[in-house]
């Protein structure tokens, strides 16, 4: 029952879902912390916002170009190196005392993330056979989750308790242990000789597969939008106390691990159908949780609804993705990238309405527009895909 469900993996694939946990709170806890980072840095609560966006954008430009410089480095030896990358530019945020420090020390992370990501992947994949591709990805992708279920809200508690400095501190140390299990336990591997640019580049020309991007940037920043914006939505809007924050983000996160375990069991055979599903439900929950935020019960279930169908989604999307492409390291990553594009207009298109004055709900509607586009660009998804889902299935009942 296990292995069909896709919980028995490597060891090595879940120590890599440690590096993303690691890595995925360092992204997220932001949102959790705004009000102490606003207040520290003396901006505004979209400003901070915008370090969201500022991570995202780092992964987007300088992950690829990382990669690229990485291809021929053992796998191993590439995923120790941007670990030690990431706890530079982590502690750098710990000790930052401006603004411009803060932004610098996201651009350093976010560029270490990014590579990280399509690393570890490419790891995870070549570990387990072709069938169970997207189950693996959904384990090492559960690192997003529990970096929501777990890291975010312990980053915010953290914040409440001991200040926001404490929960970089705590990260840092996170990072640190996920290191030195990826030292002990992921196989060293031989040196990637068979990796080039050019086939690297090649496999990126592709229409197919750049649809399946599309697709993965939209349904993220649709998520993101509102994301970005919970804990001020929750105390201004809800009428939340802030000690309870915590609790709501750890109820969303509790909703992605569900969903992503279930997604991750369907991710291979029904793709298109899954995100059609995912991407309809997301638009009807933002904009119902757009018209009942100020009611505290009807948040609390657009909160874990979202958990279920939002980034929960992303098993169904990387499989999507590997199937066009093969797993390789650069789409990877640049699948990567794309995704973190989304989180990155996400935040900042949802920051925009706030900017502009509007409530403090307008990026649940922000959310609405990026979910609506991302189900228009299914329906402009090549006939192929639905094709490839039926021969899938076949595949794996044989």
């Amino acid at each position: 029952m296990f292995q069909n469900w896709g919980l028995v993996m490597p060891l090595a694939v879940y120590v890599l879902g440690l590096g993303i946990f690691a890595m995925t709170t360092s992204e997220f806890m932001v949102s959790g912390l705004m009000p102490s980072l606003a207040a520290e840095f003396d901006v505004s609560v979209a400003a901070i916002g915008y370090l969201i966006s500022a991570f995202a954008a780092a992964m987007v430009v300088g992950g690829p170009v990382l990669t690229v410089g990485l291809l021929r480095v053992p796998r191993k030896h590439a995923l120790l190196a941007l670990i030690g990358v990431f706890l530079v530019g982590q502690a750098l945020g710990a000790v930052a005392t401006g603004y411009g420090v803060m932004l610098l020390s996201r651009v350093i992370t976010g560029v270490a993330s990014s590579a990280f990501f399509g690393v570890a992947i490419a790891v995870a994949v070549d570990l387990v056979g072709p069938e169970r591709r997207g189950r693996a990805s959904a384990v090492v992708l559960g690192g997003v989750m529990f970096g929501t279920v777990l890291g975010l809200p312990a980053t915010t508690l953290v914040d409440q308790v001991y200040g926001w400095r404490a929960s970089f501190w705590a990260v840092v140390l996170a990072t640190l242990l996920a290191g030195l299990v990826v030292l002990r336990v992921v196989p060293s591997g031989a040196r990637p000789e068979g990796i080039s640019l050019r086939e690297e580049v090649v496999a990126l020309r592709n229409s197919r597969l750049w649809a399946a991007y599309v697709t993965s940037g939209l349904l993220v920043g649709a998520v993101f939008a509102a994301f970005s914006y919970f804990s001020p939505i929750f105390i201004e809007v809800g009428g939340f106390s802030p000690a309870v924050v915590p609790v709501l983000l750890t109820a969303y996160g509790a909703a992605t691990v569900v969903g992503n375990t279930v997604v991750g069991r369907f991710a291979d055979r029904y793709t298109m159908p899954v995100l059609t599903f995912g991407l309809g439900a997301l638009t009807v929950t933002l904009a119902g949780f757009a018209l009942v935020a100020g009611n505290r019960a009807l948040t609390v279930v657009a909160v874990v609804v979202l958990g279920l169908v939002g980034v929960s989604m992303v098993p169904a999307l990387g499989a999507r993705v590997m199937r066009v492409a093969d797993g390789r390291p650069l789409v990877n990553t640049v699948h990567t990238a794309v995704i973190s594009l989304g989180i990155g207009l996400g935040s900042w298109a949802g920051g925009l309405g706030i900017s502009a004055g509007l409530s403090l709900t307008s990026p649940l509607w922000v959310g609405v527009v990026f979910a609506v586009l991302g189900l228009l660009s299914l329906r402009a998804a090549a006939p192929g895909d639905a094709v490839r889902d039926a021969e899938v299935e076949e595949v794996l009942r044989a």
